[in-house]
């Protein structure tokens, strides 16, 4: 496989990768960081470190609309719900 072939494969696994987050939205962050240890805000992250190590600009704010699909603050009012008492603890065990 050539870096390019393997790049744009690695790309479309991303895009597949928000789209499934983006299909499941009921999927709140707590839970993925009590199970898998990362989040949305930190593909966000992720993407933000990946866009200055190559030369590009990308905040974190603009990142998070990359990941989230919208402004952050938009999904978060239309989508995020309040941690329940058993995702804290369990988001709390990890610490």
């Amino acid at each position: 496989m050539t870096p390019e072939k393997q790049t744009e494969i690695e790309a479309a696994t991303f895009r597949r990768l928000l789209k499934h987050l983006d299909d499941n939205k009921d999927v709140q962050n707590i839970d993925l960081m009590n199970l898998a240890s990362f989040c949305r805000n930190c593909l966000a992250k992720w993407y933000s470190t990946a866009a200055e190590e190559a030369g590009e600009q990308s905040d974190y704010e603009q990142s998070r609309e990359v990941v989230y699909g919208m402004p952050y603050s938009e999904w978060k009012e239309k989508y995020q719900k309040p941690a329940t008492a058993e995702q804290l603890a369990a988001f709390n065990k990890t610490k």
